[in-house]
């Protein structure tokens, strides 16, 4: 397996911050030749810390751009949007995550490039799309967590509304991106044209609304806090045991009667209040006490261990680096390191291509030369373009 699943695909990136780069770095980790073209004052991820690594460059930008070649070029000046273009003469992909109308105030929009390079896959990622009566304005994945209802569900009665731990939005929105260009290029070898694919923060966050929002149809019942439980499940939930807290994932009547045989409580399986999940759903309280009466004196790793070997989903309450020390992690090759690099693995996995998810990100404009050279620029050529300020070698900060 020494091929990548997309080697030979050509991805010029100008995306910034997540969702973008994100997109751009998991079609890297599988073979693309990604080109990230940043601005003069680099990505803002860059400064997104502490920490810092020994270059200078946060941990955050680390996260989501390793195995990707990088220039800086300042597309505000035409000698700039002038190299593009001719990268883009060469490339199979653009990402590009400009506030809408950006791309097209430049001469770069798809309509444009279409016409120009008519098999360019072209990615849109924005926080609303372009129009509409939220079109064109800025997106944040914490505000969008807010506007799409994803913070209403998520705390507890005493915590209230609280945003998820982690950018849940600008992820799947990376996912979602990911997706389309995928798609589009497979539709590619069909019509032998490339298309727009669009993604936006503001569809994402709506879409991970499932089961809250399929709930609220069919009941018309807004969805309310439930803390760590499941809205049409239980047990699903967190629970305390000894030495810490565990996760159980009960999804059926038949897991609950192996629960209950695991931890010695046969009797609450035979009770009318827990036999069934509506009934366990109505009796959700008087079933936690009854469950972390029993779990108490049990050590929580190795509750769960026995519960997973009788069938039933659980898993301890851990922290990051619990999670990455895990045995099994490592087995399926989760963390990933590169001399001063250590990064989260490729979550997917090909029988017959491999991943490269162990290369380091970019420094500032590193590859400019490389890059520039396979385009076809001499060396005079690159230096006239340092001298107008079209290209950078190191970041342009106020």
């Amino acid at each position: 397996m020494t091929q990548g699943a997309l080697d030979g695909v050509r991805v010029v990136d100008l995306s910034r911050v997540l969702a973008g780069p994100l997109c751009t770095q998991m079609l890297a980790d599988h073979g693309a030749d990604v080109i990230k073209v940043e601005p003069p004052a680099g990505d803002e991820t860059r400064l997104f810390g502490p920490p810092f690594d020994a270059e200078g460059d946060a941990a955050y930008f680390a996260a989501v751009n390793r195995g990707k070649r990088a220039l800086s070029l300042d597309l505000s000046k035409p000698e700039g949007r002038a190299v593009v273009e001719t990268l883009l003469a060469g490339a199979d992909v653009l990402v590009e995550n400009f506030l809408p109308g950006t791309m097209e105030k430049w001469g770069l929009g798809y309509d444009v490039l279409a016409k120009r390079h008519p098999r360019l896959v072209y990615c849109s990622i924005s926080g609303f799309g372009p129009d509409g009566p939220l079109g064109g304005l800025p997106g944040y994945d914490a505000v969008l967590q807010a506007m799409c209802g994803l913070m209403s569900v998520n705390g507890s009665e005493e915590s209230g509304t609280m945003r998820l731990g982690i950018p849940m939005v600008d992820h799947l929105t990376g996912y979602v991106a990911m997706s389309g260009i995928l798609m589009a290029l497979v539709a590619r070898q069909r019509t032998g044209r490339g298309q727009r694919v669009e993604a936006t923060l503001f569809d994402t966050g709506l879409s991970l609304l499932v089961p809250q929002a399929s709930n609220w149809f069919y009941s018309g019942r807004a969805p309310r806090l439930l803390g760590s439980a499941h809205p049409n499940i239980c047990p699903y939930d967190k629970f305390k045991a000894g030495g810490g807290e565990i996760f159980l994932g009960v999804a059926n009547d038949g897991q609950f009667r192996r629960l209950c045989e695991c931890i010695g409580r046969d009797d609450l399986a035979a009770d009318a209040r827990f036999r069934t999940n509506p009934s366990r759903l109505e009796n959700r309280a008087a079933l936690r006490v009854e469950l972390e009466q029993a779990f108490a004196a049990r050590e929580a790793d190795s509750l769960c261990r026995d519960l997973m070997r009788a069938g039933v989903p659980a898993g301890p309450v851990n922290t990051v680096p619990q999670a990455f020390a895990q045995p099994h992690a490592a087995h399926r090759g989760m963390l990933v390191e590169d001399g001063g690099y250590r990064g989260v693995g490729a979550p997917v996995k090909f029988s017959a291509s491999r991943a490269r998810a162990a290369k380091r990100p970019p420094r500032f404009g590193e590859h400019a030369e490389a890059i520039l050279a396979e385009a076809g620029y001499r060396a005079d050529q690159v230096a006239e373009l340092r001298r107008i300020g079209a290209l950078h070698d190191r970041p342009k900060r106020a």
